[in-house]
């Protein structure tokens, strides 16, 4: 069975301002790599060629990193959403891109640590016309929730009070060509109260209009980094799992790596002590510092007589005689942080909407 892919990647990350009023969040790096970079990589490796990426606003910073597809041997269509009609309604306006195909649809600041390849294989095995993948969680009241009654999925409630089972429904979803006729005849899906075609209607319609719908545990960890510390915590797990060790920088005699330290072509490493898992992308500068661990250091960044731990630091970034340690931090590109050696030290900041620091008193 042939299958084409969907990635939802509109949205204005409005959770992660002031970083998103100039990044995308779906480029935002985890572990030194675009957010997207992680779902299509999925994709990918289940041998699917043609992807459809659904955007809005955000496309020209997505097309100009991922381009047509062809670095990685596969054609990307690009798919305008003109409203942000709710994850459904990607769906409705693919019609015309997936055709009779059967699909798997992934929201593009989604990562599943196991990848894809277990619900892909069912998909692909029992034919069904939607598979809805479900994964146990501890909130599942702010999820889609699956109700079974003998063992049998009857409906999936979006966001429900009291979940009768702890299991919820994340960002990816397997669908036959079937599911469009939701969008027509009397009958069809409409929009919620709150303005949004959900993706829940899509699998109880066809439920309720006598389709197969199958249900398949996702195993691993799924990760959906749309707040602060939900992207520090993927950074940490992405680092545990991929950094390899590999230093293709400098790293003189003086420094001391310890764990797995990745250092990127061009870097220089002096004086420094780093802890890993870190990464440190290319042509960075690291000189008498401590970098402890879960540490994500991009391209062309300085750091020079500070210590970082646990925290992402973007392209181009300045950090420069900072008097205490800098942890659970998210440092923007090309921002500067430096300390002060003036007679009288007082803060000089400048600060964008919706900035959060936090000074030790």
């Amino acid at each position: 069975m042939k299958l084409k892919a969907l990635i939802a990647a509109g949205g204005k990350g409005i959770r992660l301002r002031p970083l998103t009023f100039t990044v995308n969040k779906h480029l935002l790096p985890i572990a030194n790599k675009p957010l997207i970079f992680y779902p299509l990589e999925s994709l990918l490796s289940l041998g699917i060629k043609e992807v459809g990426i659904v955007v809005n606003e955000t496309r020209q910073a997505i097309q100009n990193v991922l381009g047509d597809g062809s670095r990685w041997g596969v054609k990307i269509t690009y798919i305008n959403q003109p409203e942000p009609l709710g994850v459904g309604h990607v769906v409705m306006i693919s019609e015309k891109y997936l055709g009779k195909s059967p699909f798997v649809y992934i929201l593009g600041d989604n990562i599943f640590t196991e990848g894809l390849k277990a619900p892909f294989d069912h998909f692909i095995k029992t034919k069904p016309d939607a598979l809805l993948t479900i994964v146990e969680h501890e909130e599942n009241y702010r999820l889609g929730v699956p109700f079974f009654e003998n063992g049998k999925l009857v409906k999936v409630v979006e966001k429900p009070k009291k979940p009768p089972n702890n299991f919820g429904v994340p960002g990816l979803y397997f669908f036959s060509h079937k599911v469009f006729q939701a969008f027509h005849g009397q009958d069809a899906v409409k929009p919620s109260a709150r303005g949004e075609y959900e993706i829940v209607d899509l699998y109880n319609y066809l439920i309720t209009h006598g389709h197969r719908v199958e249900v398949e545990e996702i195993k691993g960890e799924w990760l959906d980094p749309g707040k602060f510390d939900d992207s520090l915590e993927a950074n940490r797990l992405m680092l545990e799992l991929h950094c390899s060790g590999e230093v293709k920088g400098k790293v003189d005699k003086d420094s001391k790596l310890m764990g797995k330290v990745d250092v990127g072509k061009g870097s220089v490493v002096t004086n420094s002590q780093i802890v890993g898992p870190v990464s440190i992308g290319e042509s960075a500068h690291i000189h008498d510092a401590y970098i402890g661990p879960y540490t994500s250091i991009a391209n062309r960044v300085k750091i020079a007589n500070a210590a970082i731990e646990y925290s992402i630091i973007m392209e181009g970034a300045d950090i420069i005689d900072t008097p205490n340690r800098i942890e659970a931090s998210m440092i923007g590109k090309d921002a500067t942080v430096h300390g002060t050696r003036s007679a009288n030290p007082a803060y000089k900041l400048t600060v964008s909407d919706m900035s959060k620091i936090e000074l030790p008193l």
